[in-house]
């Protein structure tokens, strides 16, 4: 696994790149904001991102958040654990249990369950919807006719804070073609945050390879994992 101080070291290369990003596409550094991808990772990684001020952090699976939190050394209150894989509808109480924010939200379904379980939980569940831009038939995600409907459903869910817009794009794109996509993602978020939902206001978009690009496009949200970790077949 890699050592806290490669840790710092990466992370300080990343905060660098994101601080020049933002100073080039007229942004300010502090609206975005690094989600280290810690999913396939040893607990023992979670005390790491602590020791390096890296305090949102993103899993994909309810279990291994279940036992890391388990070996957790420090205070939960200062962590903001994000959901970023798909949630399967028998993991979704604990989902709402560990996770601050689900940003895979992908079905009515899916939003009217979160809802009824938040409800019987006493919690205000956070989300993003998650959008297919891409149109890609192995991601999971609403098109981007039905993000709509989706958004306007959340209205009437009072258990659910719509707080913003996540996707992933297919794999293995031509810049043109990943900016363009990023690009119809900030602009879904727009048109949701002016008429349906003020407070749907962030963007998560861009892993390792690409969050330059999605920066520029307008992410608050980037997903880094191998930047920051290496690759898990490595660890």
């Amino acid at each position: 696994m890699i050592s806290s101080t490669l840790l710092a070291q990466n992370l300080s290369l990343i905060r660098t790149k994101v601080k020049n990003v933002a100073h080039w596409s007229g942004r300010k550094t502090d609206d975005i904001k690094i989600i280290a991808v810690t999913k396939e990772l040893p607990s023992e990684i979670w005390n790491y991102t602590q020791e390096n001020n890296l305090f949102k952090l993103g899993e994909s699976r309810v279990q291994e958040t279940e036992h890391k939190l388990k070996e957790f050394k420090h205070s939960r209150q200062q962590l903001e654990l994000h959901l970023i894989g798909h949630l399967q509808s028998n993991k979704i109480r604990k989902a709402i249990k560990y996770f601050d924010i689900i940003q895979t939200v992908d079905t009515i379904k899916l939003l009217e369950r979160i809802n009824q379980i938040s409800n019987e939980e006493n919690k205000q569940q956070k989300i993003f919807l998650q959008v297919n831009t891409g149109q890609d038939p192995k991601k999971y995600g609403f098109t981007e006719k039905d993000i709509f409907t989706a958004a306007e459903r959340t209205k009437k869910l009072p258990h659910i804070s719509l707080r913003g817009i996540m996707t992933i794009p297919p794999q293995n794109l031509q810049e043109k073609k990943l900016c363009k996509i990023y690009e119809k993602t900030r602009k879904t978020r727009d048109k949701i945050q002016q008429s349906i939902e003020r407070e749907c206001k962030y963007l998560s978009m861009g892993m390792s390879s690409d969050y330059i690009w999605a920066i520029q496009e307008g992410a608050t949200h980037i997903r880094i994992g191998t930047a920051l970790f290496g690759k898990r077949n490595q660890q």
